[in-house]
């Protein structure tokens, strides 16, 4: 897998360590930092107001707890995110239908297609 050109820093927002540690390690063979990571909304909501990192990937559900929380903080401050769910797009909010999901179980192409294509519509931007 080739590195993106400049390394990006990702906030990773995921409950279940798991799944958290893999997606670190995709991320990280994908020559990308994770700049933070968070398993609660509150310490997500707390990350999203104040981190510093170019995009976030957001689990959905978070021990019952909605992300889009986060997700306003994210609009808000300009910075791109992807949704990541086994539950597909069913039940999300009107105002995010049209943002980036990866569907769980995500295969390291697919989050590196999805990341490459984020970066490149936020340096567009």
């Amino acid at each position: 897998m080739a590195a993106p050109a400049h390394a990006r820093r990702v906030l990773v927002v995921e409950d279940e360590i798991m799944i958290r540690m893999l997606l670190e390690d995709m991320l990280g063979d994908l020559g990308y930092t994770v700049a933070a990571s968070a398993g609660r909304i509150d310490e997500a909501v707390a990350a999203a107001r104040n981190g510093d990192f170019d995009v976030a990937i957001l689990d959905v559900n978070l021990n019952e707890d909605l992300v889009y929380p986060v997700a306003d903080v994210l609009t808000e401050r300009g910075l791109p995110f992807i949704f990541s769910t086994g539950y597909g797009e069913r039940g999300m909010p009107d105002v995010y239908r049209d943002r980036p999901t990866l569907q769980k179980p995500f295969q390291l192409e697919g989050l590196e297609r999805m990341l490459a294509q984020i970066l490149a519509v936020k340096e567009k931007g």
